[in-house]
């Protein structure tokens, strides 16, 4: 099974320009957590768990919202841009 992908182009960076949302997605989740892990030490009388938990949704949300915005931009691409494209290119036939 060989895959087919020009050689200089990682297999990320080529699903990164497909959907640009994935490292947007990547990064944010990354933030959460190393900001949340550094508020860890003054999280005060607050149960570890709950932190841990808070943390958790944090990082799933911002996933989830970047994952919704690129299903919008995708549907945005395929149904709005490229009717109109296909549109003008009849046009100037």
């Amino acid at each position: 099974m060989s895959v087919d992908y020009n050689e200089n182009e990682s297999k990320f960076m080529r699903k990164a320009k497909e959907n640009p949302f994935v490292p947007v997605g990547m990064a944010g989740f990354f933030a959460i957590v190393g900001y949340r892990l550094l508020k860890l030490k003054n999280r005060g009388d607050t149960k570890m768990s709950v932190h841990l938990i808070h943390m958790r949704v944090a990082a799933q949300g911002f996933v989830v919202g970047a994952m919704t915005l690129g299903v919008l931009y995708s549907m945005y691409k395929e149904y709005i841009v490229k009717p109109r494209e296909e549109q003008k290119a009849l046009q100037h036939k």
